[in-house]
């Protein structure tokens, strides 16, 4: 954000302040007893034993923190409010959301709450019926497929690293015929992102024919992540983003999600925004904006000691084409050959009830 406003992008008129949600309001699908849990670990700054094993939280991946029920409840009323602000259509991003790991009655890789099925429940809500949810993130979107699998106005795309944690969204795992999960090789590249945008979501999201899109942009997918061993520059996610756009699907919500360099991260959130208002990438970030990538600190050794120069006067990577490789070709022709690639899931195929 402080970026965008750097680059004259980001007006008051277009900036609205997330509202913190209730707890009543997060029982439209996470427990009381987990919501409760998570207020009280706020409060007291600690966890019980029993806490920890029945919700996950004051772990590694789930830790103890000063705001760990404000900081996510803020950006699940976000999440919330733009499923109601979405229901008359247009467009909002919402950097702050993506947590798709949170469970009903657990946390989960840094995710307390889950605000893509907020979202989408907060969508159906106000009237809006078909859905196509669309996960970029390094990590599988396991929460979201949780929440949605067998859902036949729900369509779920989710390209994420194989082998890496939360360990599901196997190949064939359809979540019920809705879930289309794509596992990709280490080193997936620009290239092979494209075919997976053109031959598999884009199909996939036309075909659907959704009355809204979510796109969790994860920023943890591209090569300097220290979260993931995926080769990507941004251009892959905002190519992912222009080819959504043009479908003109008349509500587009667009998360955050992972994404673990504070200069990837906030130079591929950025263009977003940019793509989302029409405005050119420049070549050379104008000086205010430079300044506000220069003040950033990271200890990482994975780049972060020593950042390079165009971490600070770029938002656009140099574009990380290569091969197709027989693996990521293999799979997508498995996946484009499912009924749910071919916009089938509601009528002609019998989904069991849940």
């Amino acid at each position: 954000m402080d970026l965008a406003r750097a680059m004259g992008w980001l007006g008051s008129d277009q900036y609205r302040g997330s509202p913190r949600a209730k707890p009543k309001a997060l029982h439209i699908w996470h427990t009381e007893d987990y919501v409760a849990a998570l207020q009280r670990a706020e409060t007291e700054g600690r966890v019980s034993q029993a806490m920890r094993d029945r919700h996950g939280l004051g772990t590694v991946s789930n830790p103890v923190f000063p705001e760990m029920f404000r900081r996510p409840a803020t950006a699940a009323g976000a999440s919330l409010l733009a499923g109601e602000l979405l229901a008359e259509g247009g467009v909002i991003h919402h950097p702050g959301g993506g947590t798709h790991h949170g469970f009903p009655d657990r946390a989960g890789g840094f995710c307390y709450l889950n605000d893509p099925v907020l979202a989408i429940l907060s969508m159906k809500r106000a009237g809006v019926r078909r859905v196509a949810y669309i996960d970029i993130d390094a990590h599988h979107s396991d929460g979201v497929e949780h929440a949605f699998a067998g859902d036949r106005d729900t369509l779920l795309i989710s390209s994420h690293e194989e082998r890496r944690w939360p360990f599901t969204g196997a190949l064939a795992e359809d979540g019920g015929g809705n879930c289309l999960n794509l596992p990709v090789p280490r080193g997936l590249n620009d290239t092979e992102m494209a075919s997976i945008r053109d031959r598999l979501i884009l199909q996939a999201v036309e075909a659907f024919a959704p009355d809204a899109i979510v796109l969790q942009c994860g920023a943890d997918a591209v090569a300097e992540d220290p979260l993931s061993r995926l080769t990507l520059s941004n251009n892959a996610h905002w190519d992912v983003l222009r080819g959504l756009m043009a479908l003109g699907c008349p509500r587009l919500l667009v998360l955050g999600g992972g994404g673990y360099n504070p200069w990837s991260v906030g130079r591929l959130w950025t263009g977003v925004w940019g793509i989302l208002n029409g405005h050119e990438i420049p070549d050379r970030l104008p000086p205010e904006a430079e300044a506000v990538l220069r003040a950033l600190h990271w200890s990482n050794a994975r780049g972060g000691r020593n950042p390079p120069e165009h971490w600070f006067t770029t938002l656009r990577d140099a574009p990380r084409p290569g091969p197709i490789r027989p693996e990521v070709a293999e799979r997508l022709a498995i996946l484009c050959a499912r009924p749910a690639a071919m916009g089938r899931t509601t009528e002609q195929q019998p989904i069991p009830a849940r």
